[in-house]
């Protein structure tokens, strides 16, 4: 019998010819493999590609804003008063400045910047600094609440700007590329995954909020609010804005198609007008009609139907001009069904004011069409 070190010197061919089978593993040498990186220009990965393609347009933005100082609680003692009136000493009302940093991109070469609105809204001063360490004073455009967009401006021509991509053929499990300053660490990239679409304002918990937001697992931390979600081919796909406190792989971003429409509305006239009906809304469900019947006095049923249930009206609103009332089902707006309250806040915002919208409703099991025209949200609502 050869020794073993006779065994071992054998060359491959010998190994096939004496080694039995289930023996050949020990001592063939592993296929050789390699990893299969998706790569883009210049030979790098998908990621490093996207970033070297979008990094230079992502922007920092430092927004400084005054806050007052509110004396004392003590001060407010009638004790106090008898001294000083209605009038504070200087020193006991004095303002403090308050900082905060965020993140934007450049939309043009012309100096267009889109971010979100909580990183800029009542800022004194706004200082946007570029990856290349220039810095611009940005000038705030335009600021609406109601969707968490703003929009700044900087003077200056030439600028990297990024490339829009679309949402329409989004689906979850696709990548997810966010770049941003996170916690003051400036131009910090984080990768993920779509974990979802369409996630309501209720479900992210900004409940006054107008938007449909965009899941990713990609990390998000504060100061990544108002800059880009990407794709894997680098085009921006959303703003990253929300942010659930105490929760861990969750990040929400504003779908591009969105944050667009508004910076479009908000360049172009420094203010956005909201469809309106003036409807409160809830999707439908036996528990739902018991507490309205309860509340309104009213004998409405269910019959397990789907539609979304009508359980306030505003007054002076177009919803109460065109007839709607509480109890009302509505089943569908212009022939497209709609089974929760997003969806119809959807269609009126994908609306114009004055538009004609067709609501198919269900009122005492009765269906019936009645048209509605979306009027301009009150400033006391947004």
């Amino acid at each position: 019998m050869p020794s073993s070190e006779a065994a071992v010197s054998l060359d491959q061919g010998d190994v096939a010819q004496t080694v039995p089978t289930s023996l050949r593993t020990l001592v063939e040498p592993a296929p050789e493999t390699t990893a299969q990186v998706p790569v883009g220009f210049n030979g790098a990965n998908f990621i490093a590609a996207a970033v070297e393609r979008v990094g230079p347009a992502v922007v920092r933005i430092d927004a400084e804003r005054s806050v007052s100082s509110m004396a004392p609680d003590g001060l407010n003692n009638p004790f106090f008063r008898r001294f000083f009136g209605d009038e504070m000493p200087p020193e006991l009302e004095s303002d403090r400045l308050e900082q905060g940093t965020g993140s934007g991109f450049i939309l043009n070469s012309n100096g267009q910047i889109l971010t979100n609105a909580h990183v800029v809204e009542g800022a004194d001063t706004v200082e946007v600094t570029l990856r290349d360490g220039r810095t611009f004073d940005g000038q705030v455009v335009g600021i609406d609440t109601v969707t968490d967009v703003a929009v700044v401006k900087i003077e200056s021509t030439d600028l990297p700007s990024v490339q829009l991509g679309s949402t329409e053929n989004l689906s979850p499990g696709q990548w997810a590329i966010a770049i941003g300053n996170p916690l003051g660490l400036d131009n910090t990239v984080t990768a993920g995954i779509i974990s979802a679409l369409g996630r309501t304002s209720n479900q992210v918990g900004i409940p006054d909020k107008r938007v449909q937001f965009i899941q990713t697992d990609a990390a998000i931390n504060p100061g990544n609010s108002g800059g880009p979600l990407l794709n894997d081919q680098g085009e921006v796909i959303g703003m990253n804005t929300a942010i659930r406190a105490n929760a861990q792989g969750l990040g929400f971003a504003i779908p591009i198609e969105t944050a667009k429409r508004i910076a479009d509305q908000l360049f172009e006239t420094g203010e956005v007008e909201h469809p309106f009906l003036g409807i409160q809304m809830v999707t439908m469900s036996p528990e739902m009609v018991d507490r309205v019947n309860q509340e309104e006095g009213l004998n409405l049923k269910h019959d397990g139907e789907s539609g979304v249930l009508i359980v306030r009206v505003l007054q002076d609103s177009p919803a109460r001009e065109a007839g709607l009332q509480v109890g009302d089902v509505i089943k569908a707006i212009d022939g497209k069904p709609m089974t929760e309250p997003a969806e119809v806040q959807a269609a009126v915002e994908n609306s114009d004011i004055g538009d004609r919208l067709t609501l198919s409703i269900s009122r005492n099991g009765t269906e019936r069409s009645l048209d509605v025209q979306p009027g301009p949200m009150p400033d006391d609502l947004r």
